[in-house]
């Protein structure tokens, strides 16, 4: 043990992955799948967030804790054992609004990277949903950012 482990807590287990930390882990995975995080992605996220059900009683300080635990987890895990680690925690009803938020980040600078295509086909199997259904909201997705 370090001599600042008991101090900054790093001696200690993480705490529980909330739905609220996976949610937001899976957009930051999203932003930085092709090793870059573009103005754009940075706004799509913000924006992301704000508007969603999941995060509306919180205040501003509140989501900062949210998206630091999820940063923590993302350095300790790594990034895919981070992403199995969100997608176990998300509820079956936030699956298809995560994948679809995630193609958002990956479509909001206007360039798909090959990186960002593998990270996506990734986010599909470790959600568990039909390549049918992943199909359906990327389209949709690719609508709306054509607009």
């Amino acid at each position: 043990m370090g001599l600042f482990d008991d101090t900054l807590g790093e001696g200690q287990q993480p705490a529980k992955v909330t739905t609220e930390v996976a949610f937001v882990g899976i957009l930051m995975l999203a932003d930085y799948s092709d090793g870059n995080v573009s103005v754009e992605e940075i706004r799509a996220f913000g924006n992301t967030v704000c508007r969603m059900k999941l995060y509306r009683n919180m205040s501003a300080q509140q989501i900062n804790r949210v998206i630091d635990q999820a940063a923590g987890i993302l350095k300790r895990a790594g990034l895919e054992a981070a992403l199995q680690k969100f997608a176990e925690v998300l509820p079956e009803n936030l699956r298809k609004p995560v994948f679809a938020n995630a193609v958002n980040q990956v479509l909001a600078d206007g360039v798909v990277e090959d990186e960002e295509k593998e990270f996506i086909n990734n986010l599909r199997r470790a959600l568990n949903l039909s390549g049918d259904d992943a199909q359906m909201i990327a389209q949709v997705m690719v609508w709306k950012n054509q607009g």
